[in-house]
C-alpha cells in the first residue's frame, strides 16, 4: 500500500492567534477614523497607524464573553 505524499502547501486553517491579528485594511480604516477624530489635520499618520494597530490588537485579545449579568439571590 502506497502512502500519499503530504501536501507541501501551507494549511489554510487559521490558528486562534492568527485570527486575532488585524488585517491591513482594518488598521487602515481605524487609522483613518483616528485621523478624522483629530480634525483631519495632517502630520501624524504614523501615530494614527500605530494607535489603530494597538487598539485592534487589544480588542482582539479580550475574551468574548456571552454571559449575561450575574443575578444575586436575596
Amino acid at each position: 500500500m502506497q502512502k500519499k505524499p503530504k501536501s507541501i502547501l501551507p494549511s489554510t486553517k487559521k490558528s486562534p492567534s492568527a485570527q486575532s491579528v488585524p488585517t491591513h485594511e482594518e488598521i487602515a480604516l481605524r487609522a483613518y477614523e483616528i485621523y478624522l477624530e483629530r480634525g483631519a489635520t495632517s502630520g501624524d499618520a504614523l501615530g494614527d497607524w500605530t494607535r489603530a494597530e494597538r487598539e485592534l490588537l487589544e480588542k482582539n485579545r479580550k475574551p468574548k464573553s456571552k454571559v449575561g449579568p450575574t443575578l444575586v439571590a436575596a
